[in-house]
């Protein structure tokens, strides 16, 4: 009989404190929001950093006309629709500077328009 109770407290305390381990590891439930602007001939902000490993959600808004966003190394391809927000949604999954650029022609300065994102450990 005794033993019963200590099963039935081991087994509480092990429903009771599996739920809590994701929060112990540090990992946010919902993933960072940061809304970036485009705008010719650049991103407001124009440097983001992010921690390798923690998902991101890029919210991003254009001022003026479409505008896009490419960087290979982090596999963010993102079309920019004036009037309308567009998602990215990814994890980081290396440390580095990353410089993506615009992705549709907006213009003279098309060629320096870019945004920085910095992953660090």
């Amino acid at each position: 009989m005794k033993r019963n109770y200590i099963l039935q407290a081991i087994m509480f305390c092990i429903v009771a404190c599996v739920p809590s381990l994701g929060h112990a590891s540090g990992v946010p439930a919902t993933p960072n929001r940061i809304e970036i602007t485009a705008r010719r001939f650049g991103y407001a902000p124009a440097e983001i950093t992010l921690k390798r490993g923690l998902p991101v959600v890029l919210i991003f808004t254009s001022a003026d006309v479409g505008h896009g966003l490419h960087c290979s190394e982090l596999n963010l391809d993102v079309k920019i629709n004036k009037g309308a927000a567009s998602e990215a949604r990814f994890t980081p999954n290396r440390a580095g500077v990353f410089l993506a650029h615009c992705a549709v022609f907006c213009g003279s300065g098309h060629g320096q328009m870019t945004l920085t994102i910095r992953v660090v450990d």
